[in-house]
């Protein structure tokens, strides 16, 4: 199978990653990455570092975001590549997000606190390089260390999901906006690993995804996730016949987060399914 060498998906210290820019930048190019997108989880701080180490080892950079959306009754995460990161549309919408993330985080807290668990917000915000972006990545690895669980993917099923002691309910960014600030940025909306919300106890059916799709087409979402971390070679299917359906460019990422906690490495994606128009075929790189 070919390998590609895009990684259109990875995460740093800004948000959720193990790793700072400069560690995953240099990482990637080890690992055989050409063109790299940095995307944390509603902050573009990491961008500048990002950019100037990647000039530096020959990797080709796209500026990247990803932005936490609520629809109807599902956490989705839509991806912006090739934004402005200084767009202030952008920057405010970033900004209301994450000032939301305090709150949850201590409600977060008090329901484990009333299961018996105490101590975990303190302990969650050692793990937050950046404490405005604290998450329940940040609580799993506390509780790993705290002995609760053997691995943040258990902590995730035992305490951090619907119906599950730690899980507190958020709004997140509506989709329309989400998409509004990617666009208004000069930047491509993708919809982030699908499969992800086809999966598990609370998944959406084939007919709510491809809901999903037209409102996400309808309102300027350009892309689709194809080849993602967590999803199988049956699911690079799926969402290649979704994204020719909807009209969808194709895009790919490993989503990777650090050691030990990342379905894949970097520079370790398989290629595009043939009938995919790639997500990068117009941007002359």
């Amino acid at each position: 199978m070919l390998m590609i060498d895009y990684d259109l998906h990875c995460h740093s210290t800004v948000s959720d990653g193990l790793l700072t820019p400069t560690e995953l930048v240099t990482r990637a190019a080890e690992r055989g990455v050409k063109f790299l997108a940095l995307t944390d989880h509603d902050d573009v701080d990491g961008l500048n570092e990002a950019a100037n180490v990647s000039a530096q080892l020959g990797i080709g950079f796209i500026n990247g975001v990803e932005i936490s959306v609520t629809w109807r009754t599902h956490t989705l995460h839509i991806v912006g590549l090739r934004i402005d990161p200084l767009h202030p549309v952008l920057v405010e919408g970033l900004r209301r997000i994450r000032s939301g993330r305090r709150q949850r985080a201590e409600l977060m807290a008090e329901s484990l606190a009333r299961s018996g668990i105490g101590g975990v917000l303190e302990g969650a915000f050692r793990y937050a390089k950046n404490p405005e972006i604290i998450g329940r990545t940040h609580f799993a690895r506390y509780l790993v260390e705290a002995g609760h669980c053997k691995d943040v993917g258990s902590v995730f099923k035992r305490y951090l999901v619907k119906g599950k002691p730690g899980y507190v309910p958020h709004q997140w960014a509506d989709l329309h906006d989400a998409i509004d600030w990617i666009r208004g940025a000069g930047g491509i909306a993708v919809l982030a690993h699908p499969g992800r919300y086809t999966a598990g106890r609370k998944a959406m059916g084939k007919p709510t995804m491809r809901e999903l799709l037209q409102e996400f087409t309808e309102k300027g979402g350009k892309a689709i996730e194809v080849v993602t971390g967590s999803h199988t070679p049956p699911q690079y299917a799926e969402f290649a016949r979704y994204a020719t359906e909807f009209g969808l460019l194709s895009s790919c990422g490993s989503d990777y987060h650090g050691p030990g906690e990342s379905y894949r490495d970097l520079g370790r994606l398989p290629d595009l399914p043939m009938e995919c128009k790639p997500v990068w075929g117009e941007w002359g790189i």
